[in-house]
């Protein structure tokens, strides 16, 4: 009897400690401070975080380093501000990506799709972007999210695949440098 009272009280005190981290993960907060959680948060983040700018059916995640706001905003207007954020940091730039299935869309099956991929060609055409399936870009967003911090913004969008990830990336080291490096340290040894 001591044994199975004692096993359910540590399983209990367990829970106690381990679960805020886990509710925390995966509770989305208030869209009254999404501006000033991005500004706040620029400073901190640096190669390998994430800001995602998402539409209204994007998946809760809940690898521990995912925080998720819901924005009450339009997709463009915060992936402006979240473009602009970043330019503004001396030192992270965006690495952008698409979902691949995006331009694959019609007009018939998701009214307004011509119309969102001519706006975001307009605000993305300073940025390199790249495509990958959406379902490789969740999985790489849910790794990341394992060890660092991800940032997911939800608008108002209801675009199928019309998410923007922006995977940030050291704006004062660029990826031909390190190329180069990795070059160096693989050559014989001196």
């Amino acid at each position: 009897m001591f044994r199975i009272t004692a096993l359910r009280l540590l399983c209990f005190a367990l829970s106690l400690v381990y679960a805020p981290g886990f509710l925390n993960a995966a509770e989305p907060s208030s869209g009254l401070d999404w501006r000033a959680r991005v500004e706040s948060s620029l400073p901190l983040f640096g190669h390998r975080n994430w800001i995602l700018i998402v539409d209204s059916a994007y998946p809760l995640q809940v690898a521990p380093g995912i925080e998720t706001i819901d924005t009450g905003a339009s997709q463009t207007e915060v992936l402006h501000f979240v473009l602009s954020a970043v330019n503004r940091a001396p030192h992270v730039r965006p690495d952008v990506f698409l979902d691949a299935e995006l331009p694959y869309i019609s007009d018939q099956d998701a009214p307004g799709v011509s119309a969102y991929r001519d706006d975001l060609a307009a605000i993305l055409r300073e940025f390199p972007t790249h495509s990958l399936a959406h379902d490789k870009l969740i999985a790489n967003v849910n790794e990341a999210g394992q060890a660092f911090h991800v940032l997911v913004l939800k608008t108002t969008m209801t675009i199928p695949y019309s998410s923007v990830f922006v995977r940030l990336n050291c704006r004062y080291w660029s990826d031909d440098a390190e190329t180069r490096l990795r070059q160096k340290m693989a050559g014989p040894k001196h």
